[in-house]
């Protein structure tokens, strides 16, 4: 098996905890620990992806998502690392008193184009157009889909598996669960357990897109990366489960039970979660795992994105119990 090269910019292992909260176990394992620039589950995708683009001698970088987007800056900060400068294209509005990822993006050094909800629905073309504009300029651009999800980028978590099996027997695991939005980090969870002949369920919280458009896009990068690397396993639609319905409040907004799920966990456990992704993965995982006394058989993958808890911080405070 050919596996694609990549820089090392994250902090990894990342540790497995076992925490017990509401008087039951349950096993963490902490990608929020990734680094403090990078925060989460990017930096692992990106570690192959700024491979490739450095490879290429890209000068400038384009990626896309929303104002608070966790992908967006932690491709700004590992980007700069490496010293490729990045412009992004973002749902949503510019703000002088920015917060959170998007505080950091302009921090980063981003260069900033912003979307309405319409155009951002053509973000892939508009991004083609320009980097058609600039390579006519002689620079050349690495383009980066939404969230870092590519058959290239999914490595970052077909490679976990292995770290994994260093720190638990994955015989006596179920299952992995994690919040998902575009759907690379499930994927590459599917794919590495089945190259590894490892009988794991991912379950993936869908917090953007509808249940089944989000199973197509985990399926698609799967039999896509089998297909791209010449892979000899089966994709088994089976291990992936899509846990619908907790995200009906939006993408950008959180209810108010999840938050105060969020604040009681975080004052009795040290862990914070975010709006976006995390919290409602937690929440989802509380209701359907640890609440019947499965938390030592579901690994909880935390994601990180606590830059976005900022952008939120009014919220939270409400929420405090």
């Amino acid at each position: 098996m050919k596996i694609p090269k990549k820089i090392n910019l994250a902090n990894l292992p990342t540790p497995i905890e076992l925490i017990s909260f509401r008087n039951k176990k349950f096993l963490i394992k902490r990608d929020d620990y990734t680094g403090i620039d990078f925060s989460g589950n990017k930096i692992r995708k990106l570690e192959y992806l700024l491979y490739q683009a450095k490879q290429n001698r890209a000068k400038i970088i384009f990626t896309c998502g929303a104002t608070q987007s966790n992908h967006c800056r932690a491709t700004v900060a590992a980007a700069a690392r490496i010293g490729i400068r990045t412009k992004l294209f973002l749902w949503g509005n510019d703000s002088n008193t920015a917060d959170g990822n998007l505080f950091l993006s302009k921090i980063y050094g981003a260069d900033i184009s912003y979307l309405n909800k319409i155009n951002y629905m053509n973000v892939n073309e508009i991004m083609a157009e320009e980097a058609y504009q600039h390579i006519n300029k002689g620079k050349k651009v690495y383009i980066i889909p939404e969230g870092g999800s590519t058959v290239l980028g999914i490595w970052g978590y077909i490679s976990i598996i292995n770290e994994l099996k260093k720190q638990i027997d994955l015989n006596r695991v179920k299952g992995i669960l994690c919040a998902s939005g575009t759907g690379g980090t499930a994927a590459g969870l599917l794919v590495g357990a089945a190259i590894n002949k490892i009988n794991l369920n991912v379950y993936a919280v869908n917090v953007l897109y509808s249940k089944h458009k989000l199973q197509k896009k985990i399926m698609n990068l799967a039999e896509g990366v089998k297909q791209h690397y010449d892979l000899n396993f089966k994709v088994d639609d089976s291990k992936l489960e899509i846990i619908d319905g907790y995200s009906k409040e939006g993408y950008k907004n959180i209810s108010a039970d999840k938050l105060k799920l969020i604040n009681n966990a975080a004052a009795k456990t040290g862990i914070l979660f975010d709006p976006a992704y995390t919290g409602k993965a937690f929440y989802a995982f509380i209701n359907k795992f640890l609440s019947k006394g499965e938390g030592r058989k579901i690994i909880f993958l935390h994601t990180g994105g606590l830059f976005g808890a900022f952008a939120k911080r009014k919220k939270y405070m409400q929420n405090l119990l």
